[in-house]
């Protein structure tokens, strides 16, 4: 069986969706129309939870980038500020994009691996948004959506996994190519256009049309859970194989070298962090829980770091800011 926590970064579960009456948002014709979209979906979610709402041109840059480091809202969301904007729960793993390629765009993230639960999670708020208010739906296409990709459930499931043997072994290639005959898709970290960083690669339905909601959640189970069996066992040829001297080598220089630097760059901090994480995957590193790693990735960015210090800072205290916080983090985490 497959260690899913070594492997299973996050889960996330969306659903595109649009209303009735309304022309899609890149056809919306006055700032008017957005706000009243806005205004009803936000109504309409009122007394199911307590979320936030952003005016994506009411906030900041820096809290936008933030939001987008943070995987709660897209970089094509900040890219339509003047029409857009986000619901986003108390404990931020639920966000209602508004406005974005459709009016809806409902996400849940949950960490580590359970579809079952995002999927419930975002089945239960889509059914409780559509009580108030009507979405555009054909009885043929299914849901109505701006991309003819999203047609029919209007719904990706998606799960972020860490595959460094996978990788360092030249196996990926050929995994997204039998990945994509079975109608999934692999993409980087931020989804579609976006490269893999630090062995990360987010696998999704790419089909939404003529087949149910059920059958997306149990496809890509499916080739998850294969996914996560030949990276186990390519983690054991690594730390079996001929290189196998080198591979700790990396991993504990990495670590060496996050430990006792006095500037480090976001770039470097993802090489180095992965490598580690890596290394704690295959036992040469004593770290508490590898999701640790993901978390301190996410916390040092750029926008993250500059919310954490209550400040902006400029690129080069950055890179102090990260380098010193990435020290205490695992010394704290780390037992050695």
């Amino acid at each position: 069986m497959a260690d899913f926590d070594k492997t299973v970064v996050s889960t996330r579960v969306r659903l595109a969706r649009n209303l009735e009456g309304y022309p899609f948002p890149s056809h919306l014709k006055d700032e008017k129309q957005a706000k009243e979209i806005i205004r009803h979906v936000t109504s309409g979610l009122s007394r199911l939870d307590e979320f936030k709402l952003y005016f994506m041109d009411g906030i900041s840059e820096a809290e936008a980038l933030s939001l987008k480091e943070n995987h709660l809202i897209s970089p094509n969301l900040i890219k339509t500020k003047k029409y857009s904007a986000a619901l986003i729960n108390r404990e931020e793993n639920v966000s209602i994009m508004i406005n974005e390629e459709d009016h809806l765009r409902e996400q849940c993230i949950v960490k580590g691996y359970d579809l079952n639960l995002a999927y419930d999670t975002m089945s239960e708020i889509d059914n409780h948004i559509a009580k108030s208010m009507k979405f555009a739906y054909d009885e043929q296409l299914g849901f109505l959506t701006a991309c003819p990709t999203n047609l029919g459930t209007g719904l990706r499931a998606s799960v972020m996994l860490f595959l460094p043997a996978m990788t360092i072994n030249g196996f990926m290639p050929r995994a997204i190519k039998s990945i994509s005959h079975l109608g999934l898709t692999v993409r980087g970290i931020y989804g579609e256009g976006s490269q893999a960083e630090g062995y990360l690669y987010q696998i999704s339905n790419e089909v939404t049309l003529g087949v149910t909601e059920e059958y997306i959640i149990s496809q890509v189970k499916e080739v998850v859970e294969k996914i996560c069996v030949i990276e186990d066992a390519q983690r054991q040829n690594l730390k079996n194989g001929p290189s196998a001297l080198e591979i700790q080598d990396d991993c504990l220089r990495s670590y060496g070298i996050l430990t006792n630097c006095a500037k480090l760059t976001c770039d470097e901090l993802i090489r180095y962090s992965s490598s580690v994480k890596l290394g704690a995957c295959l036992g040469y590193i004593n770290l508490e829980d590898v999701s640790l790693i993901d978390e301190l990735c996410v916390n040092m960015r750029p926008s993250n770091i500059n919310a954490a210090a209550e400040m902006e800072l400029t690129p080069v205290e950055r890179d102090v800011y990260r380098a010193q916080y990435t020290a205490k983090y695992l010394k704290k985490h780390v037992k050695r």
